[in-house]
């Protein structure tokens, strides 16, 4: 590259730099579009909309049915948020509370009546309509065709000409099919046994008589198509549908009428923030403060690439704002996991590559071709590294549950930008500042040669400590679950429990709840607290383990004698956990086939299954050591339990395939009189500065939220700061054992 080259390629970095910060702290108009306030926030960390619903009847539900419809409501508010949850208050009551949205009664208006959909058929036994048709004018002026009911519901219900119900279709879904005339938008049905019968019987009717058959939600008829052919296997199609997302919104609309219980509206609300402006004020600047830790080091270790690192970071976390806003992700304290998480992979690319360089320089290459050779064999490891991560992050986001998607969008994000920001603009950086005549030697740092540390030597020691750990971990938990009945300290998201409900003389802040009430509801429940406000009101929601009469009791005197609270301005409910059975199951096999993908991927790039193995056992046993930790430590278990997990499975996985990825470059090279143990133990060796390194960037950037945090970041930073430290010991003193062992006890076959 030539100096002025190198002077024009500068100053674009710097100005597409300054461009994109710019954008994130203004936006791109006077109203702050674009801008970081304009990012979406989940409800922990903004607020949103409340809605709760009661069942209509006198009879108390079945508790199956309650949890089928809460399972299928869950699934249709997350096309609000991924973050969006669904819970049981008391008996008969469904809460529903939706993130980053303050419109209640917009969100109201197009959920409609959950539980009241109807099939209607066109004409009734006698041949009346039961609905025609009317010109209608659109909002965009165009005209169209509407239907209206001629009868009431019970009336068609009594005369037969509804024998299908929302609750005899199975599964709607939007999708598309090739025709004759090209590729058409479709709702696809599929009816119950049940249903399948009554629907072949009321489609022959109407295609004997070449009728529609309506399908009615909420007061009025969303659509009627024709019936083509009578229809005996309980699959349907309707079609054709404008575009996508009308055939998504039917679907969508046909599933929530499907539901088993039909439920009205018993009062919606815009609550604040669960974790408050504090929370939000003290994490950015924990961030930043960590990202300017983190600059400083790398430019301390490495200088002059340190500083295109750094520069590279600053691009990375501009980038990261800007399609925050741009793909309208709704960040959460999971989502915020998810970026830390790249962050460090985003270092640790630069890492690698730094240290390469250094190697290479070390064997009397010139910087320039240093520089060249070190990224291109830095290449591997990053890609295979990066990948896994991201084939994790994909399966997440297509199976986890709404609280995991959540995570899975903002890796997946930061994975690509790390990637982009390490291995084109460092690299361009790196060019600039050598063309630019910063082409000594010790501008960049010169690696030596170490002696390869004996690892395997010690790996019995090493292996009879995480087993120790684990062991210790499994007993802690069976003597918490015989004392307490719970081997982990669960909180209400998984176990439930009681919501109540104050109004107060005036309006409180939730600064001020979490000051003065908090402390004073934990002394009595002996459980955290989890407070939210409500918009435009006194009204303020504490949520603790369940509390028995007395403790309601005692609840209710606080209030009344320290805050002057009328009495019977407090309600109390109890709630179920907000983490259904469905959300932990779907949780568990998302994980799963996630591990699975990624030892399929290991197993074709290394060619050899002991190293999927040896990365995957490595993993398990950070996760078990963790778990052992929220044990001991009785760390509450909250929703951000699952962030913590995968975010250490995601940084195991990453180190372990750097120390993998040399072990497989030296075996290349190795000859007959090399001994695969001093291999291991040179790989483990050559990698080390990578594995502390990264390790310890990360670290502070967690360390940093930790002492700045508010209690429910420490509970989520805490565990994760145990987890890398954790996965770097497991990196360095397990992976390339648990490998030398699988290669000893099954040696692979001479044509390997």
């Amino acid at each position: 590259m030539k100096k002025n080259r190198a002077i024009v390629v500068l100053l674009c970095i710097l100005l597409a730099l300054v461009g994109v910060t710019y954008v994130d702290i203004f936006g791109v108009n006077p109203e702050g579009d674009g801008s970081i306030s304009d990012i979406s926030l989940g409800l922990d960390l903004a607020g949103g909309v409340s809605i709760t619903y009661q069942v209509v009847g006198d009879e108390d539900p079945s508790a199956t049915d309650m949890n089928d419809t809460i399972a299928k409501l869950q699934k249709r508010v997350e096309n609000y948020s991924t973050e969006a949850i669904v819970y049981q208050e008391g008996t008969d009551r469904i809460n529903i509370e939706i993130p980053g949205v303050s419109d209640a009664n917009a969100i109201l208006q197009e959920l409609g009546r959950p539980g009241t959909l109807y099939f209607i058929s066109q004409t009734d036994s006698e041949g009346n309509l039961n609905y025609s048709p009317q010109t209608v004018q659109n909002p965009d002026g165009t005209y169209g065709t509407a239907y209206v009911l001629n009868k009431t519901i019970d009336e068609l219900l009594e005369n037969g000409s509804i024998q299908v119900q929302g609750t005899d279709v199975k599964e709607a879904s939007a999708g598309s099919m090739q025709t004759n005339m090209g590729s058409e938008f479709v709702v696809g049905l599929t009816m119950t046994d049940e249903g399948a019968k009554k629907f072949a019987e009321v489609t022959q009717r109407a295609y004997e008589k070449n009728e529609s058959l309506a399908i009615y939600y909420d007061g009025s008829i969303i659509s009627a198509p024709g019936v083509n052919a009578a229809i005996t296997d309980g699959s349907a199609q309707i079609s054709p549908m404008e575009s996508y997302e009308r055939a998504e919104s039917l679907a969508s609309t046909i599933r929530i009428g499907g539901l088993r219980l039909e439920l009205e509206e018993l009062h919606s609300k815009v609550v604040g923030a669960q974790l408050g402006v504090e929370a939000i004020d003290t994490s950015l600047k924990a961030g930043a403060i960590g990202l300017v830790l983190v600059m400083i080091f790398m430019i301390a270790v490495y200088l002059i690439p340190g500083l295109a690192s750094a520069i590279a970071l600053l691009a990375y976390v501009a980038l990261v704002i800007l399609l925050l806003n741009g793909f309208d992700m709704t960040l959460t304290l999971s989502g915020v996991a998810g970026i830390i998480l790249s962050i460090g992979m985003a270092v640790d690319a630069n890492v690698i590559i730094f240290a390469r360089i250094r190697e290479e320089l070390a064997t009397g290459k010139t910087v320039r071709n240093a520089i060249k050779i070190g990224f291109d064999k830095a290449l591997s490891a990053i890609i295979d590294g990066n990948i896994t991560t991201l084939i994790a992050a994909g399966v997440l986001l297509l199976l986890g549950p709404g609280t995991v998607k959540g995570f899975a969008q903002t890796l997946a994000l930061g994975i690509v930008l790390s990637m982009f920001t390490a291995l084109v603009v460092t690299r361009y950086l790196l060019y600039a500042f050598y063309a630019l005549g910063l082409k000594g030697e010790k501008l960049y740092g010169v690696g030596r040669e170490h002696k390869p540390l004996a690892i395997l030597s010690k790996k019995g020691l090493f292996f009879g400590i995480s087993l120790a750990m684990i062991a210790a971990g499994f007993v802690v938990m069976g003597v918490h679950k015989v004392s307490s009945g719970d081997a982990l300290n669960y909180s209400l998201e998984f176990k439930g429990g009681t919501a109540t409900t104050v109004t107060f003389s005036e309006a409180m802040t939730l600064e001020k709840a979490n000051a003065d009430v908090a402390p004073l509801i934990e002394k009595i429940s002996g459980s955290a607290v989890q407070i939210q406000t409500v918009q435009d009101s006194n009204e303020v929601i504490f949520k603790t383990s369940t509390l028995n009469v007395e403790q309601r009791e005692a609840l209710n005197k606080m209030f009344v004698d320290n805050f002057g609270v009328d009495e019977t301005m407090i309600t109390s409910e109890t709630i179920s956990s907000v983490i259904s059975d469905e959300m932990k199951s779907d949780t568990v096999i998302a994980v799963a086939v996630a591990i699975v993908c990624m030892l399929i991927y290991i197993r074709i790039r290394f060619k050899d299954i002991r190293f999927g193995l040896s990365s995957i056992i490595a993993l398990l046993h950070d996760v078990l050591v963790v778990l052992a930790f929220y044990a001991a430590a009785r760390v509450s278990v909250s929703n951000t339990f699952v962030a913590c997990m995968l975010t250490i499975v995601g940084y195991s996985i990453n180190a372990t395939i750097v120390i993998f990825d040399r072990i497989r470059e030296n075996m290349a090279t190795m000859t007959h009189k090399d001994d695969l143990k001093e291999i291991v133990d040179k790989s483990i060796t050559q990698t080390m500065s990578r594995s502390i390194f990264t390790s310890l960037t990360t670290f502070i950037m967690v360390a940093v939220l930790y002492v700045l945090g508010v209690t429910s970041i420490r509970d989520f930073a805490l565990p994760l700061m145990v987890g890398i430290v954790c996965g770097a010991y497991s990196s360095i003193c397990l992976a390339g054992s648990l490998w030398y062992v699988l290669r000893r006890k099954f040696a692979p076959k001479k044509a390997e």
